[in-house]
């Protein structure tokens, strides 16, 4: 990429903006046009100045993210399977308050400083009237999906990025949050960033979606589409009926499939208004299947839409990820039949009741929290406070209070009653530090007094507070290497790390099914048994859950919210698990061969669900390499002899064999 000539840039926004000229070999969109004008004549700001983004003090930004927390909480899920997604191409995800103030963010580790160069940390105000175009302002302005790239920006010094936003929007069509994903190293060509634009609005409606879920958990709700095939996908419609049929909540896509301008159109109207007369009583109909599609047709112009009802059950999207506190976790039932995750408990056992510090290392989402939570609940301590501490969610300049406290008058905008820190709170039990390569170097060096004192002094006092706690750290990153590149404290990381242990991620198991019918069992508010069926069972062994338990609970809560009757069947899976699977497996084509090649009573009676798997490995197999033995038995790594004897066993044939 060419250095920026700043001069030229300076020169390109004046002559587009106030004269209206277009650029030489360039197509600028529209939105970018306008904002250069605002930025000009609205925001007097000096392109070639290179102002610094603000950063908001702790007690501003402190509010500013307790007015959306069940945004955050919500987007948390999906914000890491996004970064997923696009991990390693040098992109971070970003959510930010309907102001532009970044709340939130994830990106590769390595890149830090040059994010925080760029000026994209928590607090930050990227506020169009501060910042200038870019991608976050810019779709607060427009209210939709923008991408601002390199020189795009207003300000000099942030051409360097490019930029997919896209906003969120509450259940009343109020603008409350915005995605974003942005980079500082990415190819030159704009029309790279499509993909990236389209994962992120993708994103961003599936937490719309859920927040507007999780407010008509009591209401009936409509999900609407023009194809039956996309209904419970993310682009559908959503619709929220309270007892009289008013609407009461509805997503962005609702509002253009009703004709309407804006979501606030839609609000407080009766769903008479635009559905037709002949086709309101059935889709009302509280006799009606959960989940059965009906077509039906738009009040004026008969446009034919499909529509399926159902009732959300309360407990089910209420549910979070995290472990609640108040129950007690058996620590062998935590490990299952997993013989890693045994060796972790016998490890764990031997030491938690002694002044030994345990250092969990594992995947994100992988259970760390719940594995510790069953360590104390095992402990001496059980009886005293399990305190959970993330301090990668935890904005850097929150953190420090949120750690030691702080006393009545000990900054502006602190609380008149001082607050205790979670250390304090943790007093005489255990203290689980989760994420802990994610604490900022300044307060590795009061974690460690604290620790080797047993006494901390919270904000604004002089006087120690004694504690007595055991620490149970976590972390998916390599600690011993951040100590090395001097990113760690190497005194902090020997104190925190008596004992490691591995924590196993589910697609490495031993025990997939049994945890796969725990976590169902856990999460299921039926009195009646709930099971899967067999292909649902077999897709949901192949996967291999780069979310962990936090995406596999998640994916059963939808399944269970779907399915009817007492069989999860696989079209109850969310549709981008099983499009995934259908990508890297090619599952479709497999599914058809399976089910033709399995006897009719071989189909209607169960099997053993790791069989499924391994016959879901072998047609796999088969298929890439053309149905050639030898050359499948080699892709397997197993001789002809024991390929054949396998395809006996699971009847598989050659398709040209009947």
């Amino acid at each position: 990429m060419q250095p920026l000539n700043v001069q030229k840039h300076v020169s390109d926004i004046k002559n587009v903006a106030l004269t209206e000229q277009p650029l030489a070999g360039i197509d600028l969109e529209t939105f970018v046009v306008e904002s250069w004008r605002r930025c000009l004549s609205d925001y007097s700001i000096d392109p070639e100045k290179n102002p610094e983004i603000h950063i908001l003090n702790s007690s501003t930004l402190r509010q500013h993210t307790e007015e959306i927390e069940q945004v955050i909480n919500i987007a948390a899920t999906e914000m890491e399977h996004l970064y997923t997604s696009i991990n390693g191409s040098g992109y971070s995800i970003i959510l930010t308050s309907s102001k532009g103030i970044i709340l939130r963010s994830i990106y590769d580790p390595g890149m830090q400083k040059d994010y925080e160069h760029a000026g994209l940390r928590i607090g930050g105000n990227w506020g169009e009237s501060h910042a200038g175009t870019n991608g976050i302002g810019t779709c607060i302005v427009e209210g939709r999906p923008v991408t601002v790239h390199l020189d795009e920006h207003f300000v000099a010094r942030h051409t360097n990025l490019t930029c997919s936003a896209a906003p969120i929007f509450n259940p009343r069509g109020e603008l409350i949050a915005i995605l974003d994903s942005s980079s500082v190293s990415i190819p030159s060509h704009r029309s790279s960033q499509a993909l990236v634009r389209g994962l992120v609005s993708n994103s961003a409606r599936i937490i719309e979606n859920q927040l507007l879920l999780l407010s008509c958990r009591e209401q009936t709700v409509l999900r609407l589409h023009t194809r039956a095939e996309y209904l419970g996908l993310p682009h559908e419609a959503l619709l929220c009926l309270d007892g009289s049929a008013l609407i009461t909540a509805a997503n962005s896509s609702a509002a253009a499939m009703l004709n309407q301008q804006t979501v606030s159109d839609l609000i407080d109207r009766p769903l008479a208004d635009f559905i037709s007369e002949h086709d309101i009583g059935s889709l009302l109909d509280p006799h009606l299947k959960s989940g059965y599609i009906l077509p039906f047709c738009l009040r004026g112009n008969l446009r034919q839409l499909y529509a399926t009802q159902y009732n959300l059950p309360k407990r089910r999207l209420a549910q979070t990820c995290t472990v609640k506190h108040s129950e007690q976790l058996d620590l062998w039932s935590v490990a299952g039949k997993d013989r890693r995750m045994q060796h972790n408990v016998h490890q764990a056992t031997r030491v938690m009741n002694k002044n030994v510090y345990l250092l969990l290392h594992g995947e994100t989402g992988t259970g760390k929290e719940v594995f510790a939570k069953a360590i104390h609940d095992a402990s001496t301590r059980a009886d005293k406070p399990f305190v959970a501490v993330n301090c990668a969610s935890i904005p850097e300049s929150l953190i420090e209070s949120e750690l030691f406290g702080y006393s009545r008058g000990a900054f502006t905008g602190a609380r008149r009653e001082g607050m205790k820190g979670k250390i304090v709170q943790a007093n005489g039990g255990t203290l689980f530090l989760d994420e802990i390569g994610d604490m900022p170097l300044s307060l590795q060096t009061r974690l460690l007094r604290c620790l080797e004192s047993c006494e901390i002094i919270p904000l604004g006092c002089d006087k120690p507070v004694k504690v007595d706690l055991h620490v149970i750290s976590a972390t998916h990153r390599d600690l011993k290497a951040m100590v090395q590149n001097d990113e760690f404290r190497e005194d902090l990381y020997y104190r925190l790390n008596g004992l490691r242990l591995e924590m196993v991620p589910p697609r490495e198991r031993e025990d997939r099914t049994d945890l796969l019918l725990e976590v169902l069992a856990m999460e299921s508010d039926s009195h009646q048994e709930i099971r899967f069926d067999n292909e649902a069972l077999a897709l949901l062994l192949t996967y291999d859950w780069p979310g962990n338990l936090r995406q596999l609970r998640n994916v059963i809560r939808t399944a269970l919210a779907m399915q009817e009757g007492q069989t999860i069947k696989a079209c109850d899976l969310p549709y981008d698990l099983i499009d995934a699977i259908k990508k890297t497996q090619s599952m479709s084509m497999l599914s058809l061969q399976m089910s033709a090649s399995l006897p009719a009573t071989d189909r209607e009676s169960p099997e053993n669900p790791l069989s499924m798997a391994e016959r879901i490995t072998l047609m796999q197999a088969l298929e890439s390499n053309s149905w050639n033995i030898s050359d499948t038995a080699k892709t397997l790594n197993m001789s002809r002899n024991t390929l054949y004897r396998k395809l006996k066993r699971h009847q598989i044939q050659p398709p040209n064999i009947n």
